[in-house]
């Protein structure tokens, strides 16, 4: 099923890549059959007026006034133009909520990311210090051996047994091992100091890394928070529409993209974009593209749903190349490569906050995660604005 629903998305924008060429036919970016049904209405009104204009009442009135070519007209035109502006306000009104939404669940995502690193450091130093008590303690239990074993020689010093003794082989074979004494012990003392040293810096660490968690929670409940609030004012005023209106909204949002989608073929890109997907783009691209209708869900990874950047950096994970996790990370991080030199498999980074993205599949399509109430899919590679193209695994 999604093979399918690849191949026909793919074969729409192959069709707009012929079709799409500088010229009057496609200024208007709305579809086909809204220009034939404009111009069946105009045949029709000039064959009334043409019938009745000849007639024994004269060409005026009749082909004026009850053909609706008049005021009448005129008034339903700009009543429907009227309409059409005020859906498009709302149109861009839940645009700009999505993306806030969008921006927010960057933000939340980035927290998140580096909230686990840090658990994870916690866990690690936490660790040390505890080998580091333990190595404390078997230090302790070694000097405390040493100065029991002093005590049982009399509680004399090894330098003044040493000289007490009458026997010179002794007394040399002792000056031995009082010197190896001597430095055991000094190396026993420092190992015991180091350690302590070692054990307050992990503390001080974790204490540290604690502090940071903390204060990437409390930003991941603030975006939370932000995200839940622009999606649900997106939503509502959304439901507030009838259901022709969501019909119209949605097909306005269509053709919105197609009007960017044919403005960035018009261009003459395609023809400098020929460039073979790698081994690890093609698994990428097939790993993107099985998840074709399955939901947007923010701050989501799979399987069973994903956000915009949630999409790529599994995706490219499948791949056995894992990249960052948000879309502004990934665009900060991996390597940038024009427009005209992308090929299959890399990530198209869109807006100017880099808060949206993409994953291109050739033939001037992506696959992506579009935004809240929508499923994954197959789109224009220049259906939104593009800030620029990053390459996984250059």
């Amino acid at each position: 099923m999604n093979r399918r629903r690849c191949a026909a998305a793919i074969t729409l924008v192959c069709a707009l890549t012929v079709l799409t060429v500088p010229t009057a036919a496609y200024a208007d970016p709305r579809p086909p059959h809204s220009g034939s049904a404009d111009s069946g209405a105009a045949d029709s009104g000039s064959k009334r007026s043409g019938s009745k204009g000849s007639g024994s009442d004269g060409s005026g009135s009749d082909g004026s006034g009850s053909d609706g070519s008049g005021s009448d007209g005129s008034g339903s035109d700009g009543s429907r133009s009227a309409d059409t502006d005020r859906l498009q306000a709302v149109r861009q009104k839940i645009d700009d909520l999505y993306r806030q939404a969008g921006s927010a669940t960057d933000a939340y995502n980035l927290a998140k990311e580096q909230s686990e690193k840090q658990s994870s450091e916690i866990v690690k130093l936490a660790q040390r210090i505890v080998r580091g008590q333990s190595k404390i303690s078997a230090l302790k239990k070694a000097a405390g051996a040493e100065a029991r074993a002093q005590y049982r020689d009399s509680g004399l010093p090894p330098a003044a047994q040493l000289m007490l003794s009458g026997d010179p082989d002794s007394f040399l074979d002792g000056a031995d091992r009082l010197r190896s004494g001597q430095q055991a012990q000094k190396n026993l003392l420092a190992e015991m100091d180091q350690t302590q040293k070692d054990l307050t810096a992990y503390t001080q660490d974790a204490a540290d890394q604690w502090q940071k968690l903390e204060s990437n929670r409390k930003k991941q409940a603030k975006n939370k928070k932000d995200i839940e609030q622009k999606i649900e004012a997106a939503k509502k005023l959304e439901s507030g529409l009838a259901k022709k209106e969501r019909a119209r909204l949605k097909k306005l949002e269509e053709e919105q993209e197609f009007k960017a989608q044919t403005a960035w073929l018009s261009s003459g890109i395609l023809k400098e974009i020929n460039n073979k997907a790698s081994a690890e783009g093609k698994k990428a691209v097939k790993f993107a593209t099985d998840q074709i209708g399955k939901p947007y869900v923010w701050g989501a990874t799979g399987p069973k749903s994903y956000d915009c950047s949630g999409l790529t950096s599994q995706a490219w994970a499948a791949a056995g190349n894992p990249i960052p996790r948000t879309s502004q990370e990934q665009w900060k991080q991996l390597p940038h490569v024009p427009v005209k030199d992308m090929r299959p498999g890399d990530l198209i980074i869109y807006f100017s906050d880099a808060t949206h993205v993409g994953m291109y599949i050739g033939d001037g399509a992506m696959v992506n995660a579009p935004r809240p109430g929508r499923d994954v899919t197959i789109g224009g590679a220049g259906s939104m604005p593009i800030l620029g193209v990053v390459r996984p695994d250059k």
